[in-house]
């Protein structure tokens, strides 16, 4: 009697290059992969059906859960989907601000996934240097909503408060001398969009100290190169979008095909690659944060010279200011009848979808003129990253698995949903 040949091998649900709780069955030949068959659904939360239970506004915090790396990115395409059936524009302030947050939010995701990426591989300083930059990135996030991660700051119609004119500062502490108290606070002695500015300045030279980590180092080459390729006709057929279709060659971003909000009127270039591989893959998101500083950068000079107001002036939609709200009947009403029944959305569907850091973004939203949505649908770029991964690993060897978990940049909560 032979012996039996391949055998199975669980990778997960707690492997920590599962980027998740991913169970990924995998057959193997000795150390070859045949066969790689993914288990999703073990983080399911049923953000989906929830949303028919909640007002339209309660669920912008929900959406902060789907891709927890990715937050402001996740709540712009549901509140575009809600401002296309209610018919109304944002000011063109707060688009500026969503289109900065949008991409400091791409920065967030990237730096992330640099780190856990060259973990999985073997490389453990990068990470260190990128958790340096992410902490600045989320002081901006706590300045203009109050949360580090989960913000809840883009709201229908607009965003929830104008940008602050004061960056806040660190506090002295037993742990810390005065000079070191100085240098934290360097960057923090004006407003947010000072600060911002401030970490644009550095960034380029900071992405730079990355590259020279990896992109020339031969072990991350030969780890990376001629790994999990896949060829631009393929890469479309399995509905491969952002770095991972850009990454096979395909010019195709939102941003620039189908531009939102002001993506039109700024100036910026979509890296594309060569070879469909992992290293492609990973070239092609390096040069995503370096063009993001170049938006943050034009963001920050137009919002400094144009100030207006920041959310629509309708409140049906968007709540009224304190002080009105304090001050007057009329707007003590809007306010209490917009935070206990909340808004009526017409009738209608919506399809809105935004070029979120791992890909197309998207929320397909009916109403059926209630105050909650009547069917919420998700479109999660991770969801279709993860189906090719049998196609991706089959032929690989198993320490090559990590690479490829890496590359696809997948976070369970978004493909669970």
């Amino acid at each position: 009697m032979s012996d039996i040949k391949n055998y199975t091998l669980n990778f997960g649900p707690q492997h920590p290059a599962a980027h998740g709780v991913l169970r990924l069955v995998l057959e193997l030949d000795g150390e070859v992969v045949e066969r790689a068959d993914p288990h999703i659904g073990l983080l399911h939360r049923a953000t989906e059906k929830l949303a028919e239970t909640r007002t339209f506004l309660q669920t912008v915090p929900y959406m902060d859960r789907l891709d927890y790396v990715s937050m402001m990115c996740n709540e712009h395409a549901y509140v575009m989907a809600i401002e296309k059936l209610l018919g109304i524009e944002p000011p063109l302030r707060a688009q500026y601000i969503r289109v900065m947050f949008d991409e400091i939010t791409r920065i967030l995701n990237h730096l992330l996934w640099i780190g856990a990426h060259g973990l999985d591989v073997g490389a453990m300083a990068v990470f260190l240097y990128a958790f340096r930059e992410r902490e600045d990135l989320m002081d901006v996030y706590e300045a203009v909503s109050g949360a580090r991660m989960h913000a809840a700051y883009y709201r229908p119609g607009g965003v929830y408060r104008d940008l602050p004119d004061r960056m806040p500062r660190h506090n002295g502490s037993k742990l810390r001398n005065a000079a070191q108290l100085d240098d934290l606070n360097r960057d923090r002695q004006g407003s947010v969009l000072d600060f911002i500015e401030a970490f644009t300045d550095r960034f380029p030279g900071y992405v730079d100290e990355y590259e020279t980590l990896l992109t020339d180092n031969r072990i991350w080459k030969q780890r990376l190169v001629g790994v999990g390729v896949v060829d631009p006709d393929r890469a479309k057929a399995i509905g491969f979008t952002g770095p991972m279709l850009r990454g096979s060659g395909v010019a195709w971003d939102l941003r620039k095909s189908q531009p939102y909000e002001v993506y039109d009127l700024l100036d910026f270039d979509i890296p594309v690659g060569r070879n469909g591989d992992c290293y492609d893959r990973y070239l092609v998101r390096v040069e995503e944060m370096r063009q993001s500083n170049r938006i943050i950068r034009q963001c920050v000079q137009w919002l400094r010279d144009n100030p207006g107001p920041v959310i629509v002036e309708n409140h049906k939609v968007a709540p009224p200011s304190r002080v009105a709200m304090k001050s007057n009947m009329e707007e003590l009403i809007h306010h209490f009848k917009l935070f206990t029944e909340g808004m009526h959305v017409p009738e209608g569907e919506a399809y809105a979808a935004v070029e979120h850091p791992k890909g197309e973004f998207g929320i397909y939203l009916v109403s059926d003129g209630a105050n909650k949505p009547y069917r919420l649908k998700i479109r999660a770029p991770g969801f279709a990253h993860m189906q090719a991964m049998d196609e991706l690993a089959r032929g690989h060897m198993l320490a090559d698995v990590t690479t490829l978990m890496g590359t696809i940049d997948v976070v369970f909560g978004e493909i669970d949903r």
